[in-house]
C-alpha cells in the first residue's frame, strides 16, 4: 500500500517559484489563481488525495513554505 500524505502550505511565505510542483512525481501541486499579500501566486494542492508523502516539495522549497505530514 502506498503512503498517504497531507500538505500544509504557508501562502505568505510562498513566492510561486513552482519548484515544488516540478518535483512532485504525482502532480499534487499547481499555482493558485489568487495572489498572496506580496502579489505572488502561491502554490496550492490541487489533488492532495494523490499525495504519497515523498517530501520532494518540502526538500526543494527555498522558502520553507511547505510541510509534509505522513498519514
Amino acid at each position: 500500500m502506498a503512503n498517504k500524505g497531507k500538505l500544509e502550505i504557508d501562502r505568505e511565505r510562498c513566492k510561486g517559484c513552482l519548484l515544488c510542483a516540478r518535483s512532485c512525481p504525482v502532480k499534487v501541486l499547481d499555482a493558485d489563481t489568487a495572489t498572496n499579500s506580496w502579489g505572488y501566486y502561491p502554490i496550492k494542492a490541487v489533488a492532495e488525495e494523490k499525495c504519497i508523502a515523498c517530501g520532494n516539495c518540502y526538500l526543494v522549497c527555498p522558502d520553507v513554505a511547505i510541510t509534509v505530514y505522513k498519514l
